[in-house]
């Protein structure tokens, strides 16, 4: 016989949330939600974050321990900016929540627990381009010929597992689905993957992937664990649900059960993510999945115009598979319509978007409240052509992020190798890095190192039988040209553990390298020095708010994967006080301006060519979804644009058919402007 039994913590001091009165009538229902299952559908401006970060003050308030909350988002600055939001609401403190994407609380759950699954203590996380290297090893040792048959480049095999793993499907499917000419090499693929997973186990690696597919299976495997962590996690919120792949949804029902507490927020019409496993169906069958599951809508939006919304709505509707909702705006009419502007060619569509900036500009709008936005970025080509001609400053919101730089990776591979030696991808990037040292001599090097003997991480420290790392490494057998330089990194090396093996902070493992090896280096690489140099400088920085080099690069990882906050390129944005934004929609997602071009309206291009030629309901629908992300996007003005005729290399100048997603609107919605071209 037994009995649930569940403490309370004290409700937090001080003066009481009026929800009432903080709240619209809609996201009052949603944050008061009885204990249970429950769908919250946010339409487009409609104050998602401000309901979730409500839910969490109302259940603080409510005695729910913050220990007890687990809040899952896509980035570390959603999940951020709610519990500042929170802490400013109610004097609790919030570092007691679980909150947190799906990789970071699967990184922490497999840092207690991830020795049931064969990992050691200190294991590294590598990101994209070191599961490249490790793949491209394990291509080269697995025996398999890559020669009679073209075989898939090890970054294509990384994504193909990958793909797998998050829609919980076999290698097979994800092949026939989306890489079908490699299906003579399948049995050669499933080998690399074998082998590629054998080797991640011994080298004490995990991909960014195994984050959540290894927490998947712990907590499948251990039902203490399970039972444990359902327990902890009375309330689990989820945000941008309509986001999420089976491997996540997977991971949400485990932690809560049939019976746990689970609120989830997101808008269907905003699903636009399926090229990398998102499925749309999680949010559109979560009544389906738990039955008696309470469903809200918020619909008041706070962003648009009611010009722009009706727009979007009359789009919207003409999706089958969708929640039904009129967004309604609370901002009074501006009794200015979307614009349709059908132009001659491209020049003439750069010419519209530049001019019209301009003027906007003059009227005083300023240039970061003006978006470009496209389907894909080669769409760009003229308006960033016309816009520099102009004097018109614009950034581009695409990149390589801060985190998947060369230099930034550089200087965290000797650090991942400080804490974890058997780190091979790690040692070969940092070994590599000497001059001499090639692909084949850094192999024997590594060859040599694990053949050395029982070098290992443990809680107490690096053990390496009494011997310092400089005293194992100048053992190693380099090429003479490389000699002196590989004496200074062995001792460079040394600097990053202090006394009885334990890593010194991160900060001052980082200074170490840069002085040690890694300055040097980059006058002699780059050109840039200077500037990657202050890029390691701010990396320094940043590596103070961390009381272990462990945790500094576990986040490392985790933010140069999928919820990455911040690119270069739109780090940029915020150095340049004034500038107009050229984005693709997928980038545009969240984000809002007072003016918004939408350029490129025509089939072919949007929707693309490869959703019009599939013929695909559901990839239609998807386009469309990607398609009123964009008109959502404008907070007062809307334009949208299309080429009527365009110059293709083969063919010439070809007629161009507006996008259907423009011709199913009613013209009444919009206003034509016919655009003539002036020359004195």
């Amino acid at each position: 016989m037994a009995r649930d039994y569940t403490l309370h913590s004290a409700s937090p001091q001080g003066t009481g949330i009026d929800f009432k009165a903080e709240l619209n009538e809609q996201q009052f229902l949603a944050v008061t939600s009885p204990p249970g299952k429950s769908l919250v559908i946010a339409g487009a401006g409609s104050g998602k974050t401000r309901t979730l970060t409500f839910r969490v003050a109302y259940l603080l308030q409510n005695g729910i321990a913050p220990e007890n909350i687990l809040l899952l988002t896509f980035t570390n600055k959603a999940a951020r900016e709610m519990l500042e939001r929170v802490q400013s609401l109610l004097p609790v403190e919030t570092r007691r929540l679980w909150g947190g994407t799906f990789h970071s609380i699967g990184n922490r759950l497999l840092r207690l627990h991830g020795e049931r699954l064969g990992l050691r203590q200190g294991f590294s996380i590598m990101d994209r381009e070191d599961q490249k290297d490790l793949m491209e090893t394990v291509v080269g040792s697995s025996g398999v010929d890559v020669t009679s048959y073209r075989f898939p480049k090890s970054e294509v095999i990384g994504d193909i597992c990958s793909l797998a793993d998050n829609m919980l499907v076999s290698v097979e499917e994800v092949v026939k689905e989306k890489y079908d000419w490699f299906e003579p090499v399948m049995e050669g693929i499933n080998k690399v993957r074998d082998a590629y997973v054998a080797k991640k186990l011994e080298t004490n690696n995990v991909d960014f992937d195994d984050l959540l597919a290894l927490t998947v299976k712990l907590l499948e495997e251990n039902e203490d664990l399970l039972e444990r962590y359902r327990r902890v996690f009375q309330f689990v919120l989820v945000d941008e649900y309509q986001d999420t792949n089976a491997l996540q949804c997977r991971m949400i029902d485990l932690l809560t059960g049939e019976k746990g507490n689970l609120m989830v927020v997101g808008d269907d019409a905003q699903s636009i993510y399926s090229w990398r496993g998102a499925d749309v169906n999680n949010i559109l069958r979560f009544g389906e999945r738990h039955a008696g599951a309470r469903i809200y809508k918020i619909e008041t939006n706070y962003r648009s115009v009611p010009e722009v919304l009706e727009l979007a709505n009359e789009s919207i509707n003409h999706n089958a598979g969708q929640f039904r909702k009129a967004l309604v705006s609370a901002r009074e009419g501006r009794g200015m319509l979307p614009g349709l502007v059908k132009v001659d060619n491209p020049d003439a569509q750069a010419s519209f978007v530049a001019q019209r900036i301009l003027e906007l500009h003059e009227e005083g709008v300023p240039l970061a409240e003006m978006a470009v936005i496209y389907r894909a970025h080669f769409h760009s080509l003229n308006i960033q052509l016309e816009l520099t001609n102009r004097g018109i400053p614009f950034v581009i919101t695409s990149g390589l992020r801060f985190f998947e730089q060369a230099h930034v990776k550089d200087v965290s591979a000797f650090m991942k190798f400080a804490i974890n030696p058997r780190d091979e991808v790690s040692f070969m990037r940092m070994v590599r890095l000497v001059p001499g040292i090639g692909g084949t001599s850094a192999m024997k090097m590594w060859s040599a190192w694990v053949g050395m003997g029982d070098v290992t991480s443990t809680s107490k420290g690096i053990v390496m039988d009494g011997e310092g790392f400089a005293e194992l490494l100048l053992k190693l057998k380099v090429p003479k040209k490389a000699q002196k330089v590989w004496e200074q990194t062995a001792w460079t090396l040394d600097e990053l553990l202090g006394k009885d093996g334990v890593p010194v902070l991160p900060g001052r493992m980082i200074r170490s390298v840069v002085e040690g090896v890694y300055e040097d280096y980059m006058k002699a690489k780059f050109k840039n020095a200077d500037q990657r140099g202050q890029d390691i400088e701010q990396l320094e920085e940043y590596s103070g708010r961390f009381e272990s080099t462990e945790e500094f690069l576990s986040q490392l990882a985790l933010l140069s994967g999928l919820d990455t906050d911040e690119s270069p390129k739109q780090a940029e944005v915020k150095e340049v006080e004034d500038a107009v934004t050229l984005t693709t929609v997928h980038q545009a997602k969240g984000l809002e301006w007072h003016a918004v071009f939408a350029i490129w309206l025509a089939d072919g291009m949007f929707p693309n060519s490869r959703v019009v030629d599939s013929g695909g309901l559901e990839a239609i629908e998807e386009e469309r979804r990607v398609f009123f992300v964009t008109l959502t996007r404008a907070k007062d003005e809307l334009y949208l644009l299309c080429p009527m005729v365009n110059f293709q290399a083969r063919d010439g100048n070809i007629m161009v058919r507006l996008s259907r997603f423009v011709e199913e609107l009613p013209e009444e919605l919009m206003e034509v402007w016919n655009v003539r071209s002036f020359s004195s």
